[in-house]
């Protein structure tokens, strides 16, 4: 016998409420997860809708007592069954609960309020509404004459403005709907986050390298042709003007558009750009918009009252009926990735719902990832290349400046003489300055400002990192070492941890460059809801002369003024214990990079670092993706990570350390037993995690490599099995993350 679980309200509330319906033999073939149901609920059995999230050959409780499916619809697949098997999906793909993935995918109501409006009308005719504006004059009912007048001036009037303009209280309202004269009728209001602005639908003059990628991919869309494509195109190249008018193409075909932006470069500039393109019928999502804000945007795409929704990660689950396009910009971005249960990446994820929606996908970016690259270069996603600057500007000049050479002539300053040298310049010339500190992946490693060697765990290849108990350990094996006094390659003593903070970079600045207006842009001062866009705005109109900050201030933002970038640190991502780290470095420089010389002056941009022979900053300085890519795949092969292999990381937590060390080995044996003779899988720990211990829970990581992906999904079901009936693992929490974007 078949038995399916059943939701019957999409909401988070009732998510994690399933009932569990016996699956009539003539059923089992419809019985699908997402398939929408008909069903006998409570005592009553009156009939309700539900959904099927679960199927199994179990029942969860005495079969006499348990109720049939009454029916399985036959109308074709809803948008929330869709939504439904994608949960299934991520669940059965990244390992996670089935209401953990449902709470993820579905556009649902929580405890939102609806914004409302209150409309008045007359229910009667004019003749006798006259009539009664008479009688209501004559007994001196100013109220009630004063509303029938302005009714029969203005057919329907909204009850905010008959309070507030014409002074009629809410009692005489409800006096007249009691004598049947007028109507009162509610509308809910949706809250729109983009505001009273004027759509300018300008033609775009798009170059020959554009009008190829547009026509290419639109060609093959519109004679049925459902593709995932990459588009790698350098900063600056007009990737934004391609997409555009590929969305126009596809909104002519009658469908809709989902466009992923990372959050960091969802600016209001970036907005502005699409909505006067295409008005109206385009929606933002971000995580600064008000829980009714978000809730409005998802009903409004439902019921089809917008085409294009832009937003970040989460946007991917916009209930779309006609989805025919998702565009995934910024495509390397780490925060593609979850950090909660479930794991998912965005990239994967997309192309499995445009698999459901028949849909098309495209990838953009100046510095893809090695994995997507990859699939590219196999024939597994299509490749298009903008090779070019749009407008023929041209780009920066970029010079990578050695800071052992510096020390060595007693520059201890956070400027080689060369920055320095260039920001006087472009001060001088009223132009604008970016200073970039890289501090993405920091992890305390360890390097030699002398000659810049980094200590590496000689087991995995990634940097050593410092702990607090004058220890270097490795956070991918556990392999850990005293630290060192003297740098074990040239004697140095001019050895530590490295790293440096942006408050303290921005009193530098001030200090050395009096004369110049300084602002910061950090996690810290971009706080509220405006914050990003203030600081932007005041940089945009030149009100500031240099910007300091991290990540943020190098992705997607356009300032024509802007004639240096100073990156200040290229090193720190470079050893952030993690196989990406290249890979990030790479991307970081190559976009801080793309920010100098957009516009008609020349930009120039410097590149401070320990280690300027290191592939990743030599090809980046040299804007040579291709090479990069060539050298970095070398790595992975050799190591078998992505996108050669795979990996999956387990984190195991519990309160009790002395119950997570045994339970820890013991799961560690439990897959050497599953695996031994079956399949080539690594297995990598336990290992203390990289942080050990955060608020009293106590943290181990086991890592798993295998070239064959399908080897490590198989075991994450095994071992969610195991989990699920294993009495060892009762007061144990386990994570899986599946390719890991960061180290544990």
């Amino acid at each position: 016998m078949m038995f399916a679980d059943v939701i019957v309200d999409i909401s988070h509330e009732n998510l994690d409420k399933t009932y569990q319906y016996i699956v009539k033999p003539e059923q089992e073939a419809s019985a699908v997860i997402g398939a929408p149901v008909m069903i006998p609920f409570g005592r009553g059995n009156r009939r309700i809708k539900g959904y099927i999230v679960g199927l199994s050959q179990t029942p969860a409780w005495d079969i006499d007592k348990m109720k049939e499916l009454d029916e399985i619809s036959e109308n074709g697949i809803v948008i929330e069954s869709q939504l439904i098997y994608l949960a299934y999906w991520m669940k059965e793909t990244y390992g996670s609960t089935m209401n953990d993935a449902l709470k993820t995918v579905i556009p649902v109501k929580t405890t939102i309020k609806n914004k409302e409006k209150k409309y008045i009308s007359l229910n009667v005719s004019n003749e006798m509404a006259r009539k009664k504006l008479e009688e209501f004059i004559q007994k001196k009912n100013k109220g009630r004459a004063r509303l029938i007048q302005s009714l029969l001036e203005n057919p329907i009037i909204e009850s905010g403005i008959l309070k507030d303009k014409l002074n009629i209280s809410q009692s005489t309202i409800n006096s007249l709907i009691g004598l049947n004269l007028i109507l009162q009728e509610t509308q809910i209001v949706y809250r729109n986050p983009i505001r009273n602005q004027l759509a300018n639908k300008k033609e775009l003059n798009l170059n020959l390298e554009q009008i190829n990628i547009v026509e290419g991919i639109t060609k093959e869309y519109k004679a049925g042709e459902r593709k995932t494509y990459l588009i790698h195109g350098v900063t600056g190249s007009g990737k934004t003007e391609v997409y555009m008018e590929i969305i126009k193409a596809v909104l002519d075909e009658g469908k809709q558009v989902i466009l992923l932006i990372p959050e960091i470069s969802l600016t209001y500039q970036m907005v502005m750009r699409f909505y006067n393109r295409f008005g109206e019928r385009i929606s933002i999502l971000n995580s600064r918009m008000s829980k009714g804000e978000r809730y409005d945007q998802y009903m409004r795409a439902k019921n089809g009252e917008i085409d294009i929704m832009i937003g970040p990660r989460s946007a991917l689950f916009t209930p779309f009926l006609n989805l025919g396009l998702i565009i995934i910009d910024e495509e390397q971005e780490g925060s593609y990735k979850s950090e909660g249960s479930p794991k998912y990446h965005a990239r994967e994820t997309a192309i499995e719902r445009a698999r459901l929606s028949n849909a098309s996908v495209i990838l953009g970016s100046a510095t893809p990832t090695v994995e997507s690259y990859y699939k590219a270069r196999t024939g597994q996603y299509t490749l298009y290349s903008l090779m070019n600057r749009a407008n023929n500007a041209n780009l920066p000049s970029i010079e990578v400046v050695d800071l052992r050479e510096e020390l060595k002539k007693k520059n201890k300053s956070i400027f080689s003489e060369r920055l320095r040298e260039l920001i006087m310049e472009k001060l001088e010339k009223k132009e604008q300055i970016i200073l970039f500190i890289n501090r993405r992946g920091y992890a305390g490693f360890v390097s030699c400002r002398s000659c810049g060697h980094v200590l590496k765990c000689p087991h995995c290849d990634i940097s050593l990192t410092s702990h607090n108990n004058g220890k270097l350990v490795c956070h991918y094996c556990g392999y850990e070492v005293p630290m060192v006094q003297l740098c074990p390659e040239c004697g140095s003593p001019y050895i530590a941890a490295f790293g440096t903070g942006t408050q303290k970079i921005e009193a530098m600045v001030k200090k050395e460059f009096p004369m110049a207006s300084v602002i910061r842009m950090d996690t810290d001062t971009t706080s509220g809801k405006e914050g990003h866009q203030k600081i932007l705005k005041s940089f945009a109109n030149h009100e500031v002369d240099i910007l300091v900050g991290t990540q943020m201030i190098v992705k997607g933002h356009d300032f024509p003024e802007v004639t240096l970038v100073g990156i200040l640190a290229a090193d720190l991502s470079l050893y952030a214990g993690s196989y990406l780290a290249a890979e990030r470095t790479y991307d970081l420089l190559a976009q801080a990079s793309g920010r100098a010389g957009r516009g008609e002056k020349a930009g120039n941009v410097v590149i401070q670092t320990y280690n300027p022979d290191h592939y990743s900053i030599r090809y980046a300085a040299a804007n040579n993706y291709d090479a990069f890519y060539e050298e970095e795949l070398l790595y992975r092969k050799m190591l078998d990570y992505p996108p050669i292999g795979h990996m999956v990381a387990i984190l195991l937590c519990s309160e009790s350390e002395d119950r997570l060390e045994a339970a820890s080995k013991l799961f560690a044996n439990v897959i050497k037993e599953k695996i031994q003779g079956i399949c080539n899988t690594t297995v990598i720990g336990p290992a203390k995690a990289s942080v050990s211990k955060a608020n009293d829970i106590y943290r181990r990581v086991i890592y798993l490599k295998d070239k064959e992906e399908r080897n490590l999904t198989e075991l994450i079901k095994f071992l969610e099995g195991y989990i699920k009936y294993s009495e060892y693992m009762k007061d144990i929490t386990i994570q899986f993350d599946f390719d890991p974007m960061n180290s544990y």
